[in-house]
């Protein structure tokens, strides 16, 4: 019986460790990135805390409210604004943008943009959690458009 349990809680611990492991891009210098898949992951993201937002105003209206729902739409909104913050800090702030001199001026400026961009997708992510504003999920897009045609430049 030992055994089993044992060999139980190693299995868990793997699985654990596993899908810890796979849920973030690693942060050694492997060299393989999916830019295009990150910009296609926020907008996903964008449209389902824009759905989650309208859900939770519909559902909210009603009379008889199913509060079971209108707490899954919030937790929904809350998970993928919290997806689009993960990315931007771990993929493009820690991985894909790096530290440029200022004496490199022009390279300097195109750093500058993006960093206000990227903080401008956290900021708006964050809000899109404090509220059902759909502006702010046009905000979020906005940062995201500017972005990625800053981000693509060259």
């Amino acid at each position: 019986m030992k055994k089993i349990l044992a060999f139980g809680g190693i299995l868990m611990l793997m699985s654990v460790a596993f899908s810890l492991s796979a849920h973030a891009h690693c942060q050694i210098p492997c060299g393989i990135y999916g830019d295009a898949m990150r910009f296609e992951m926020i907008e996903e993201d964008i449209r389902t805390v824009e759905k989650s937002m309208k859900e939770i105003v519909a559902l909210s209206r009603e009379g008889d409210k199913n509060y079971n729902q209108i707490v899954r739409w919030i937790n929904n909104k809350e998970e993928h604004a919290g997806r689009i913050q993960e990315i931007v800090q771990q993929y493009f702030m820690t991985q894909r943008l790096q530290p440029v001199g200022k004496d490199k001026t022009d390279e300097y400026r195109r750093y500058v943009e993006k960093l206000e961009l990227l903080h401008q997708m956290l900021f708006y992510a964050m809000k899109a959690k404090q509220s059902t504003d759909l502006n702010v999920v046009e905000k979020l897009r906005s940062a995201l458009g500017h972005f990625r045609k800053a981000y693509f430049a060259h």
